[in-house]
């Protein structure tokens, strides 16, 4: 397991609000673990999310 992060240091490296990776949470779009009453974030697995949320854009043809 890498680096753990608490809630508030998550949120400062996706650049979102505290609540919102609470709502993410319940929602179970993202996975944490809950130390008795605090969550961390192992950041290798929150980086292996980012990395399938990855949207690619498509590069249009030019009809000649």
């Amino acid at each position: 397991m890498s680096r753990l992060m608490d809630t508030d240091e998550l949120a400062r490296y996706l650049k979102l609000e505290k609540q919102t990776i609470y709502n993410w949470l319940h929602q179970k779009k993202i996975s944490g673990i809950k130390v008795g009453h605090v969550w961390r974030f192992d950041k290798k697995s929150v980086d292996e999310w980012l990395n399938s949320q990855m949207v690619e854009a498509r590069t249009k043809t030019l009809i000649p």
